[in-house]
């Protein structure tokens, strides 16, 4: 039996406001999917970008290096290359390129076949206010809560 993987970027949704999302399949080595399988990767500083061929790429993403890899070993810092459809990458390439968006990653997860997916969105930054307002929504649906269980009981 196999643990369920789910690796998050938990500033995506701060940083970001998510237009549109994708599942993109990435094209990993031998001790790279082992160590995804350990749970020994990161995307807190990762982000996405198309190179001159019009492939997408994962840049910054934190994938550890495998324990009992020896020489055979990965670089933990190095660019990924993520599977998309040609019609989502065109329509990815062109919100980038027009209208300012960016392609942030948002989770890393394993399918029921053991392949390593993320699931990736187009995004806009958010402005200093609209992270001000979250913080707000999210304390005052906390303390709705704490209201509710206090009269509950």
């Amino acid at each position: 039996m196999q643990k369920k993987i789910n690796i998050k970027n938990k500033r995506a949704k701060f940083d970001y406001e998510i237009l549109d999302k994708y599942t993109a399949g990435i094209v990993l080595g031998g001790t790279e999917i082992k160590s995804i399988r350990l749970g020994k990767a990161s995307l807190s500083q990762s982000f996405c970008e198309f190179n001159d061929a019009g492939e997408l790429f994962v840049v910054n993403m934190q994938i550890d290096e495998y324990s009992y890899g020896g020489h055979y070993n990965h670089k933990p810092k190095a660019t990924r290359k993520l599977l998309l459809n040609k019609k989502e990458l065109k329509k990815l390439r062109r919100e980038v390129t027009t209208s300012g968006n960016t392609i942030v990653p948002i989770n890393l997860f394993l399918n029921d076949r053991g392949l390593a997916k993320m699931n990736i969105g187009l995004a806009k930054g958010k402005k200093e206010y609209d992270k001000r307002e979250t913080i707000k929504d999210r304390e005052s649906k906390r303390n709705l809560s704490r209201l509710k269980k206090s009269f509950n009981t």
